[in-house]
C-alpha cells in the first residue's frame, strides 16, 4: 500500500476538542486535508464559526459543537450526539486546554482543580466514552493527547511558574502510556504530541517574560509555526502508524535534546 492510501482518510470521524484556534484548528486543518470528517470542538460558538469558514474555505467536511469539557456530564452527550449523527468516531484529538501562572506556595485550590480537570480528567473521561461507544466495539481507533514539553521537564528558573499545568501535561504523557498499554489488544493506538513553544493566547506571557531564554534553548532558534503539528497529525491518525502506540512525540524545535 502507497503512503498516500496509508494516510487517506476519507470515510473516518475525527473529533477536535479545542478545534477552533491555534493547535486544534492547525490539526483540523490536516485532518480534513486527508478525507476526514471533522468535529471541532469549544466553548464559544464565535470562534467556532469563524474555524468553519476556515475550515469550508478548504474544502473541509467540517462541524462544530459548543461543549464545555469543564463540565464533565457534557462528555457523554457529546459521544452519543457524534455517533448518533455519523455512526462512528474513529480519530480523538484531546487538545482542548488550560494554564494558570502561579507560584506554587500561593496556587489556589480553585485553579489547580480547573487545569487538571480540563488537560487530564476530560481526555481520560472522553476517550473512555468514545473507546466503549465506538472504538472497542470496531476494534479500531486512533487517540491523540496533546501533552506539552512542560509535561518532560519541571519550570526553569525564569519561566512564569504553572505548576498545575506542568503536572496535567505529565500526568497526559503517563495516561497515554498506561492506555496504550491496555487499548493496543483493541487496536486502538494512543499517542501524544508535545509541543515545544508556539506562539498563542496561551503562550503569550510567557514569550513575553522569558523570549530570550526560549530562544537560546531551542536549538533550531525559533517557535512552532502554523504547519508544524500537519506532519505528526497526519501519522498518528492514519494506518501509517499502525505499529506505534504510547509514544510521546516532542515538536520542539530541539527544546528537550539539550
Amino acid at each position: 500500500m502507497s503512503l498516500k492510501d496509508l494516510q487517506n482518510l476519507e470515510g473516518r470521524v475525527a473529533l477536535v476538542t479545542g478545534g477552533s484556534r491555534g493547535l486544534g484548528l492547525q490539526m483540523a486543518e490536516v485532518l480534513g486535508e486527508l478525507g476526514a470528517t471533522v468535529v471541532i470542538t469549544a466553548r464559544k460558538k464565535y470562534e467556532l464559526d469563524d474555524a468553519a469558514a476556515t475550515l469550508t474555505k478548504q474544502s473541509v467536511k467540517v462541524e462544530t459543537v459548543v461543549n464545555d469539557l469543564q463540565d464533565s456530564g457534557s462528555v457523554q452527550p457529546l459521544v452519543e450526539g457524534i455517533l448518533e449523527r455519523h455512526g462512528q468516531i474513529d480519530v480523538v484529538i484531546n487538545n482542548a486546554g488550560a494554564a494558570w501562572g502561579e507560584r506554587a506556595e500561593d496556587h489556589s485550590l480553585e485553579a489547580w482543580e480547573k487545569v487538571i480537570n480540563l488537560n487530564l480528567t476530560a481526555p481520560f473521561l472522553l476517550s473512555q466514552m468514545v473507546g466503549k461507544l465506538s472504538m472497542i466495539p470496531r476494534r479500531s481507533g486512533r487517540i491523540i493527547n496533546i501533552a506539552s514539553i512542560a509535561g518532560l521537564v519541571g519550570t526553569e528558573p525564569g519561566f512564569m511558574p504553572t505548576i498545575a499545568y506542568n503536572s496535567s501535561k505529565g500526568g497526559i504523557v503517563n495516561f497515554t502510556r498506561s492506555l496504550a498499554a491496555e487499548w493496543a489488544q483493541h487496536n486502538i493506538t494512543v499517542n501524544a504530541i508535545a509541543p515545544g513553544v508556539f506562539p498563542s493566547k496561551m503562550s503569550a506571557g510567557m514569550i513575553d517574560r522569558a523570549e530570550e531564554h526560549i530562544m537560546n534553548q531551542t536549538p533550531m532558534r525559533k517557535y512552532g509555526g502554523s504547519e508544524d503539528l500537519k506532519g505528526v497529525t497526519a501519522l498518528l491518525a492514519s494506518d501509517a502508524s499502525g505499529f506505534i502506540t504510547g509514544q510521546i512525540i516532542a515538536v520542539d524545535g530541539g527544546y528537550v535534546s539539550v
